[in-house]
């Protein structure tokens, strides 16, 4: 195996994807089998890869998914800039956390990512 990429379902895959623009996603490709039809979008940064999906037999909501970034601080005070309200990050046992939800309830949790 050389890549993991979780699946998220989304109500509006466009506005997931400018929520995860917040956190350095960009939008990579999208597919639909038909106008009208439910939107699949992929998204990535550098380091990882996640596909939005509009489709109900996707993924269940509520999903919760573990990223990494080099400094949770610094995160937390972007999202707070943007206008996103969330916690402080808070130590765990295996370092510095920060969670969040999507718009549409899915749940990251993100850590500071390992050397």
């Amino acid at each position: 195996m050389t890549y993991v990429t979780p699946f998220l379902r989304v109500r509006d895959a466009k506005a997931s994807a400018g929520f995860y623009a917040l956190l350095g996603f960009r939008e990579l490709w999208e597919h639909r089998f038909e106008p009208g039809f439910p939107l699949f979008l992929a998204i990535g940064s550098e380091h990882g890869r996640i596909f939005l999906s509009e489709h109900l037999g996707d993924a269940s909501p509520d999903t919760l998914i573990y990223l990494s970034v080099p400094d949770v601080d610094a995160l937390y005070e972007s999202l707070r800039a943007d206008g996103i309200e969330l916690d402080p990050p808070q130590e765990a046992p295996w370092g510095r956390e920060l969670e969040l939800t999507d718009p549409d309830g899915n749940r990251l949790r993100v850590g500071r990512a390992d050397d």
